[in-house]
């Protein structure tokens, strides 16, 4: 037997759902941290002041749209077990509402929480940027998640 042998266990257990969901979320946050920072230095719309407080709006950032889509399920399945087509377009419009309206609450959270340490600017105090900062975010999660698949 070699030393490596006796230092691995001899069945690997596999992860709990607990740990699964710490990791999403751990990877999750270390995304939008390094999406963030990534803007903070190529764009001159974005604006942090240190990595500090990147690190804690990449924490609020996630938490917040987590409680979005959230918010947006449980909305869309209040709409979905009615029936009728007007139930189905106030699916549609309570979801489009919800995740556009999010951006705004989004906007002045990171205002309230960071003050002048955290900007974005342009068009709408910021709001286009920030949209597209979170619709980054969400694409890089999603190409991380889509390779973490395939690679079974």
């Amino acid at each position: 037997m070699t030393t490596a042998d006796t230092l691995m266990p001899l069945q690997a257990e596999p992860p709990s759902n607990k740990q699964r969901l710490f990791v999403r979320y751990y990877s999750a946050i270390l995304i939008d941290l390094v999406v963030l920072n990534l803007f903070d230095e190529f764009s001159d719309k974005v604006h942090i002041e240190s990595f500090t407080v990147s690190l804690m709006a990449a924490l609020l950032l996630q938490i917040l749209l987590k409680l979005t889509i959230a918010l947006e399920h449980y909305v869309a399945a209040f709409f979905k077990a009615r029936p009728g087509g007007f139930m189905t377009f106030m699916r549609w419009f309570s979801a489009w509402l919800i995740l556009f309206g999010s951006k705004f609450v989004i906007l002045e959270a990171i205002s309230f929480a960071f003050g002048t340490d955290v900007r974005f600017d342009g068009r709408w105090h910021g709001l286009l940027v920030l949209i597209t900062v979170i619709v980054v975010m969400l694409i890089a999660e999603e190409v991380v998640v889509r390779i973490y698949r395939r690679l079974t």
